[in-house]
């Protein structure tokens, strides 16, 4: 049967407050935690440039009653600083400790593995965007970023292919390649990063989002390129982004968190719900405001035996947590 719908001011919405610290990892991750909270940004608190209605309201709430928010994103297109200005713009108060990227935990995931590695071995080829350049370099690594170089907008001739078989245009010092979203991702990228990967490089992904949400439809994300990499190389990269627990021990070390008493909060089943669930967090919502719709539910809810994973709960709306009035007497 169906995870129970939570609505505004009923028993039941107070009593799954009441169960959690509300860390909440808003998708930005949408953990909720009860004392604690993690949150995700697309499809819980904004779509596209406009705030879901009610949020910021709703998480102030949370927090006069004691509820802590951490909020956890895949979209490693924009730096913390950028979400933490979003945040604020859209009347949500918090510090940019508070805030994960997918970029950023894997800045501090590369910092400590290739700090473990050859001397020889240090620098990173990346795919992706200025702001998973600018988390990697703040985190000290030497990064290669093809995006700013004019050789990679050269149009691709049988001699690119020989070179780089011989290995010319590689940088000999490569320890691993990243992959996120790039919107100006192409052939010569590509390859580079396979034969970097081939060379022994680590296979990293920021996120495998098939899709992101905006304008009332979806566009494809960077599990696209990820994908391709992997087909062509028979290498399945390691993940950062939602569900990879890779994410959450980052979050783990940066927080003492109470795992029973954290909720997870976001708008998909597959990395969210997943992310929660796996993570052994006490709870998980869902809410129907980013890329999963009821219908989506029924049918996970369908095949549930086959492994799909359900929510402790679903809402229409973040917002239907703002019950300022009966959570003010909780904890």
């Amino acid at each position: 049967m169906l995870p129970p719908c939570l609505t505004e001011r009923t028993g039941e919405t107070e009593r799954f407050i009441a169960d959690y610290d509300i860390a909440t990892v808003l998708n930005y991750a949408q953990v909720v935690k009860f004392h604690m909270r993690l949150t995700k940004d697309l499809g819980v608190i904004w779509s596209g440039n406009e705030a879901i209605l009610g949020v910021a309201k709703t998480i102030q709430s949370l927090e006069n009653a004691g509820k802590r928010m951490i909020f956890v994103t895949n979209n490693s297109t924009e730096s913390r600083s950028h979400q933490l200005a979003q945040l604020q713009k859209f009347g949500i108060s918090c510090s940019i400790e508070q805030i994960f990227t997918s970029g950023y935990c894997t800045a501090i995931y590369l910092s400590q593995i290739l700090n473990q590695r050859s001397q020889t071995q240090k620098s990173v080829f990346v795919i992706g965007n200025p702001a998973i350049v600018s988390e990697l370099s703040e985190a000290g690594l030497s990064v290669i970023d093809p995006s700013t170089d004019a050789y990679f907008s050269e149009e691709v001739v049988l001699g690119h292919f020989e070179k780089i078989a011989t290995g010319t245009p590689l940088h000999s010092d490569v320890g691993a390649v990243v992959v996120g979203m790039d919107l100006k991702f192409n052939y010569l990228k590509l390859c580079h990063a396979m034969h970097y990967i081939r060379n022994g490089a680590l296979f990293i992904a920021t996120n495998t989002d098939s899709t992101f949400p905006i304008f009332d439809t979806v566009f494809p994300a960077a599990g696209f390129i990820s994908a391709a990499l992997s087909h062509t190389l028979d290498v399945k990269p390691r993940v950062m982004g939602k569900p990879s627990q890779l994410m959450m021990e980052v979050v783990k070390k940066r927080y003492d968190l109470n795992l029973r008493r954290t909720c997870m909060v976001g708008d998909r089943l597959d990395t969210d719900i997943r992310f929660g669930v796996e993570g052994g967090l006490g709870g998980t919502l869902l809410v129907l405001t980013g890329v999963c719709g009821e219908d989506d539910l029924k049918k996970a809810e369908k095949n549930a035996e086959e492994g799909t994973l359900l929510p402790t709960a679903f809402a229409r709306s973040f917002s239907v947590l703002d019950t300022e009035d009966e959570v003010s007497g909780l904890e």
